[in-house]
């Protein structure tokens, strides 16, 4: 069910229930009819009044127009009040509608307070004015106090029902910003890596183009191997079927070393690795290498693989993180699989990136 759908049932149930609680005004006309006279007269204009009020602060409560819902309660209490001398204990039963509008606004003490003594008043007060020649009014206090548990528990479920709907929203939203963060990380590293490749390559066929035209076009048609690639990747970031393997990201990473100059020293096998970090230590691998042939101007790069670690490290500039998109990602990958993460340049010269496990943390 939809939110507005919600809403609506909500307002049909509070619609149902407000007109109910016209009930008891119409009660309290039933007495003063029977009375009829002058009294019966007055008495049924302030109960219609009382009835206009209460649609009123009823439209005032719905619409949360605070200020105006404070009034218009005082107005209930005092045309309450106005009414007894004329209905005598059938007055209570307006009592009922006011008691009603007051205690779901109160904390629980309180709300058993004025439910007591409502209830207390509308057995003792009839009985303690003689005039009235009525006994307890036993029927107004039950009347009260159930009417008054009813609204209250009624009260409680559109709370929590508004709880429910918050909350389910503030999911909405947070699984929107997870799936976007998911995304822009994913679609960073991936074209991170392929972009740089197809510049480098780009870069070496321009070289060679010169001298080797049969080696340069080699190099051109690997860029559009890799741009056919990249937009897989990308296609893959978007639906979320992202799929990193280290073994991989060795072979791509000793590619794009080779076409940017720098020798590289990487591992022929993964066996080393745990099963359940190599997917991570792929990303590792992407965003290192990445970073050497975009960054680094290093002529060296050495990749060390163990079962719960890797290691990236080359000779390049070493100049300080800047804290970019990429190792921010990559750092995050890290944290959600358990593991640490340091990264920064070394002496005498480069810069290092390591990732380690704890031994049994799955990836």
């Amino acid at each position: 069910m939809d939110h507005n759908a919600d809403r609506w049932v909500l307002g049909w149930r509070r619609f149902v229930l407000d007109a109910g609680m016209l009930v008891y005004p119409a009660v309290t006309v039933v007495g003063l009819v029977q009375a009829g006279g002058t009294t019966g007269v007055v008495g049924c204009l302030l109960v219609a009044v009382f009835c206009s009020c209460y649609v009123a602060a009823a439209i005032a409560a719905d619409r949360r127009a605070v200020q105006v819902f404070g009034w218009l309660l005082a107005a209930l209490g005092v045309l309450f009040l106005a009414t007894l001398p004329f209905a005598h204990a059938d007055a209570f039963f307006l009592a009922i509608v006011v008691v009603a509008f007051v205690v779901p606004r109160l904390d629980g003490r309180w709300a058993v307070l004025v439910v007591v003594l409502a209830g207390l008043a509308a057995v003792l007060v009839p009985w303690a004015v003689p005039a009235w020649h009525s006994g307890p009014g036993w029927t107004q206090a039950v009347a009260l106090v159930f009417t008054t548990l009813m609204v209250y528990a009624f009260a409680e479920a559109i709370r929590a029902n508004r709880e429910l709907v918050q909350a389910r929203a503030e999911v909405q939203r947070l699984a929107a910003e997870g799936e976007r963060a998911r995304i822009s990380r994913d679609l960073h590293d991936l074209l991170g890596h392929s972009l740089t490749a197809i510049t480098v390559k780009s870069q070496l066929a321009r070289r060679l183009s010169a001298h080797d035209p049969a080696r340069t076009l080699d190099e051109i048609t690997e860029v559009e191997r890799l741009s056919r690639q990249a937009l897989a990747d990308v296609r893959a970031a978007v639906s979320g079927s992202t799929e990193v393997t280290l073994a991989g990201e060795l072979a791509r990473g000793r590619e794009l070393l080779r076409a940017a100059g720098v020798t590289a020293d990487l591992p022929t096998a993964i066996d080393v690795v745990d099963g359940p970090h190599r997917e991570l230590f792929g990303w590792v691998v992407r965003e290192g290498l990445t970073n050497v042939a975009r960054h680094a101007r290093a002529t060296r790069c050495t990749v060390r693989l163990s079962a719960s670690e890797v290691e990236v490290r080359d000779d390049g500039v070493g100049a300080a993180a800047t804290g970019g998109n990429g190792l921010a990602g990559l750092r995050s990958r890290v944290a959600e699989a358990g593991g640490r993460m340091e990264a920064g340049p070394v002496q005498p010269r480069g810069w290092r990136l390591c990732v380690a496990m704890d031994l049994g943390t799955p990836a």
